[in-house]
């Protein structure tokens, strides 16, 4: 296969999927993801193989593939054909690969009756039912708690949205409309993927195409495989908890084993799932597997089927890391996602030091609010950022969305626009960093104050209990906090709250999120004095982060 063709047809798909991506924020109705951009896009072969993915979000993304495969093994089973100018629409964890928010929609992709392979994306819709408006509760007990569970099923057929399907899904929904809107910008994500897939078809010719993909898969698995055979071969072992709303931790364990080229990753002795919504699909754990490795074996490393094959995972059914249906999942996805690259990490650590950060703040920081205003009701949704983790050779970044999610924030103006919201203090948190020879990053603070009654404010982030590590004599990052400023008769009223929980606001009430730092990385003896000084005059640290035992004290002056 001429080399110079493959590589033309590889980049191609690969801004095919970019431009899924923006003609789905585009054309999207909710904020969350017309400004966070919460959605992904992606276009695989004709076997299920994933050809190309776009730069959009880890937990989505390395489970699309997962979920492909057993969204077309449930068609088969009942009998749905993918037939051409058709779509079908899934939301079901345990067969869409994330959780009930993350709507899945799959477009098999024709050249004269010739299937060529599958346009897909998924779409976190801000309520899809549900206990809270959100859709994310701590309490709920089942799968079906967590809002409307839909298996799959057409949303288009002929070309023809159905009808019946987008009210399958909006009429559970506390905002309707927004359903509707998002579900058709990802109906046209889809329509542009197939476009630029036969675009190239028609260029290149159906078997050229075929034979350039193929080609493309097999040298990523070789590169793939080259860069895990220069890591050290052996076993690695490692152990992190994450938080029980009930206030026990639950153990996650690791062995990852490199030999020939190849990584296995078990998670023997990881915790039971639990009767929370902290469950994780199998889906979700194979995501963070996928991107800790993808970061460790290099960027040119195409993110296709072919990085993806020398890796073999598994987790015990029955498990926090492959629950059994119908277990509540929808924490598993943004929290036990995050807990699990950072296990993963931490593995790695005892084979390639040098490329392993800390661990970041650890949280996707999730906040869901809604209520009644103006006689409609309303559901708002954000994750907010944290500290990355330090690494040897630089400090972690400040107030990023880090590891599993990869979204924008949403605009202060788009939120006190759209929703009886004030934005009360929005900026980077001092002393929140892990010091270190490198610093982690900080985290964020992020206050709203309510300005209706009766607003109901869920709350879902972690490393409540448990910092942030360091690595190799760092320090580690400040813990999650959260505040409930209580306004009453014209007085506050200042109450900690636990870093899960559902309150409801009354006019004038402030809830503010104070997320956790990253790990420092080496000891913060080894750390420049100049360094330090930087960080206090720009308020990441203050004077009396400078004290023996977490940083060398600067001369005056």
């Amino acid at each position: 296969m001429d080399a110079t063709t493959t590589e033309v047809i590889r980049n191609s798909l690969v801004y095919a999927s970019e431009e899924m991506g923006i003609a789905l924020r585009n054309a999207s109705y909710s904020p969350n993801i017309r400004e966070r951009m919460d959605h992904s896009a992606a276009l695989f072969d004709s076997e299920g193989r994933l050809l190309s993915q776009a730069e959009h979000i880890p937990v989505h993304l390395g489970s699309l593939p997962w979920g492909l495969a057993k969204t077309l093994d449930y068609c088969e089973r009942e009998s749905i054909d993918l037939a051409p100018s058709s779509m079908i629409m899934v939301n079901n964890p345990y067969i869409a690969g994330t959780h009930l928010n993350d709507v899945t929609v799959i477009r098999p992709i024709y050249d004269a009756n010739r299937l060529v392979g599958y346009a897909a994306n998924k779409a976190h819709h801000s309520d899809v039912g549900g206990k809270v408006p959100g859709s994310i509760s701590m309490d709920a007990k089942t799968l079906f708690e967590e809002g409307v569970v839909i298996d799959p099923r057409y949303l288009v057929r002929k070309n023809r949205i159905l009808d019946s399907a987008v009210r399958a899904l909006a009429l559970k929904s506390r905002t309707p409309k927004e359903r509707m809107g998002d579900l058709k910008s990802q109906i046209a994500a889809n329509i542009t993927g197939e476009r630029r897939v036969l675009e190239l078809v028609r260029k290149h010719g159906l078997r050229t195409f075929r034979e350039a993909c193929a080609e493309s898969l097999k040298k990523t698995e070789q590169l793939a495989r080259l860069r895990l055979s220069k890591m050290p071969a052996g076993s690695y072992h490692a152990e992190d908890v994450l938080e029980d709303p009930d206030g026990h931790n639950i153990r996650l364990q690791v062995t990852i084993t490199l030999s020939k080229g190849g990584l296995r990753v078990d998670y023997a002795g990881t915790d039971r799932q639990v009767s929370s919504p902290l469950n994780a699909v199998f889906g979700v754990t194979l995501s963070a597997v996928y991107y800790v490795t993808r970061t460790l074996t290099g960027d040119d490393v195409p993110a296709n089927h072919g990085a993806f094959a020398p890796i073999q995972a598994n987790a015990l059914k029955g498990s926090i890391l492959n629950p059994t249906y119908p277990h509540p999942v929808a924490g598993g996805n943004v929290e036990t996602s995050q807990r699990n690259a950072d296990l993963v990490y931490r593995a790695f650590s005892n084979a390639v030091p040098d490329k392993v950060p800390a661990d970041s703040g650890g949280s996707m920081n999730n906040v869901m609010m809604g209520g009644v205003w103006k006689g409609k009701s309303w559901a708002f949704y954000e994750t907010i950022g944290v500290g990355l983790g330090a690494q040897n050779d630089r400090d972690g970044i400040d107030g990023i969305q880090a590891n599993m999610t990869n979204t924008m924030n949403t605009p202060i103006e788009e939120m006190e626009r759209s929703y009886p919201l004030l934005i009360r203090q929005y900026e980077l948190r001092p002393d929140s960093a892990g010091p270190g020879r490198n610093r982690g990053g900080t985290g964020i603070i992020r206050s709203y104050q309510a300005q209706s009654n009766n607003v109901t404010v869920t709350v879902l982030a972690e490393r409540g209990r448990n910092h942030p590590q360091g690595l190799f004599g760092g320090r580690p990052g400040a813990r999650t906090e959260v505040v409930l400023y209580e306004r009453r008769k014209g007085k506050y009223r200042k109450i900690r709250l636990p870093v899960k929980t559902t309150i409801i606001l009354q006019r004038g009430d402030t809830i503010e999120i104070r997320t956790a730092g990253g790990g420092g990385y080496g000891k913060p003896s080894e750390r420049g004095k100049s360094r330090i000084k930087e960080d206090m005059e720009n308020e990441i640290i203050s004077a009396s982060s400078s004290r023996p035992g977490r940083y060398p004290i600067p001369d005056a002056g």
